[in-house]
């Protein structure tokens, strides 16, 4: 223990970081994640101009799983009740994109030390993973039942993601 630690009125700072500094990095994190979220909704969006496909009802359907397992009812007539789900399900995806962004700055270290190919990889699967993972645990969609098609729309937009948070952690 050094000595102005053990002075009266000091704390000891915790082995992992200085709380303003952890603070600090988890919302530059949360901020990377948030312009992450930009790039995979932009990858996203393009795919559906450039292959002319819908836009996936997973996100809706996990917010309708989530308030049905809660027993909270989404209000409205049928048109008004879709498109809550809808504008839920959107807001869910830009609260994952900011929730992994956020994990990723305190561990800014670990996924910068890894480098500019793993790093991201390794940040867009968390991503997925959060949200493939939710899906199938709720029964919304089985990941093991996609085709490559699928696969690759859900891959590149959060390898995306990951390339976008990773370049904006802190250094």
């Amino acid at each position: 223990m050094n000595a102005a630690a053990s002075l009266p009125g000091r704390f000891i700072l915790p082995p992992w970081g200085h709380p303003i500094c952890m603070l600090e990095n988890l919302i530059r994190g949360a901020m990377a994640g948030l312009a992450g979220t930009t790039a995979l909704n932009a990858v996203t969006y393009a795919d559906m101009v450039w292959r002319g496909r819908a836009a996936s009802t997973t996100p809706e359907q996990v917010v309708g799983e989530l308030a049905k397992r809660g027993g909270r009812a989404i209000p409205g007539n049928d048109e008004e009740r879709r498109n809550r789900l809808q504008g839920l399900g959107a807001l869910a995806g830009i609260a994952t994109g900011v929730a992994v962004g956020a994990a990723a700055g305190q561990l800014h270290g670990l996924a910068r030390g890894v480098g500019p190919v793993l790093g991201p990889a390794l940040i867009g699967g968390a991503a997925m993973a959060a949200t493939d993972l939710s899906m199938f645990r709720l029964g919304v969609t089985d990941p093991r039942s996609w085709d490559r098609s699928s696969w690759l729309s859900d891959a590149v937009p959060h390898l995306a993601y990951g390339v976008v948070t990773w370049a904006l952690l802190p250094r």
